[in-house]
């Protein structure tokens, strides 16, 4: 990853059963803190870019209209989460960094707190005015400074995702939902 510092990214928790529910589908809850929370450094598209092992990244949404979850084929590890290449941010689970703390600084925010395991988190119920306008003026200056191209996981002429995407039934999401936040099921 390139020019990664605190000023440069946004480095949030969130607590949304979509990325609980993402993490247990790729069987990955160990990267899930007690509550649920997924711990994430958004950084921009053109900063981030793989040099091995591309043919294993796949996508995956849990919805039709849902995030863009990208991740490893072999191995489950996420990669990153994108909206899509119209809003140029990537967020990437903090754990993918050795020393997160010491590169991009610590999470800032908490967010979707009415979602995690037990009680929420202080501070991730409410909304956060500075985090969102922190996030937009990030996601802006990005498109502004050129940095949403190239992007990591879409085509530019196109717009249409580089790796091959599913996504998951409506079946197939209700599966995990018991495994997540509130709806927990032991």
């Amino acid at each position: 990853m390139k020019n990664a510092a605190p000023r440069t990214v946004n480095r949030v928790v969130c607590y949304c059963d979509d990325c609980q529910a993402f993490l247990h589908h790729l069987g990955r809850v160990d990267l899930l803190d007690p509550h649920g929370g997924t711990d994430i450094v958004q950084v921009a598209p053109a900063s981030l870019a793989f040099h091995r092992g591309t043919e294993r990244i796949a996508g995956l949404r849990l919805s039709p209209k849902g995030l863009y979850r990208w991740y490893a084929s072999c191995c489950h590890t996420p990669l990153g989460n994108t909206v899509g290449p119209a809003i140029p941010f990537v967020g990437i689970v903090a754990q993918a960094f050795d020393g997160p703390d010491s590169t991009f600084g610590r999470p800032i925010a908490a967010i979707f707190g009415k979602y995690a395991i037990g009680a929420p988190p202080e501070g991730s119920t409410g909304r956060n005015l500075r985090l969102y306008a922190r996030a937009i003026l990030m996601v802006v200056g990005w498109r502004v400074t050129g940095q949403a191209w190239p992007h990591p996981f879409f085509d530019r002429a196109s717009g249409a995702p580089t790796y091959p995407l599913t996504t998951l039934s409506a079946a197939e999401r209700e599966a995990v939902r018991p495994l997540c936040g509130p709806r927990l099921r032991a």
